[in-house]
């Protein structure tokens, strides 16, 4: 799956707005790097920050259960960045189980995992 239910961008170009504002970027600076509305891409990063919590426990758990030999995420500064390390870490913990999932990117990954509603408010 490459792409989020009501979403027009295709889940790796807002997994990367997720990823640099994980990094400490701001909106404004991703939706230029992006080439998108700052408002778009706030309503992202809004999103995506309100259910942070809820992310990184369903893909830390999901990251358990898949993984050879799991590793657990580093710790982060922000509940925000900790979701998106643990999106991370499942898809390198599935990758690890099953290597033809390295064919998709972590987002790719992610969206199909939660079947398109990562950013979608009933979810998971």
């Amino acid at each position: 799956m490459f792409m989020l239910v009501r979403r027009v961008d295709l889940a790796d170009v807002i997994g990367a707005a997720l990823a640099w504002k994980a990094s400490g970027a701001g909106a404004r600076t991703i939706a230029g790097r992006l080439g998108r509305p700052v408002d778009t891409v706030r309503g992202w990063l809004r999103r995506f920050e309100h259910r942070a919590e809820r992310v990184r426990v369903y893909f830390t758990v999901l990251l358990v259960d898949t993984g050879i030999d799991p590793v657990p995420p580093a710790t982060t500064a922000t509940p925000f960045a900790a979701a998106v390390s643990a999106v991370v870490g499942a898809w390198r913990s599935a990758v690890s189980r099953w290597p033809d999932v390295g064919k998709v990117s972590p987002w790719q990954a992610a969206a199909a995992a939660s079947g398109g509603r990562l950013l979608s408010p009933a979810w998971p």
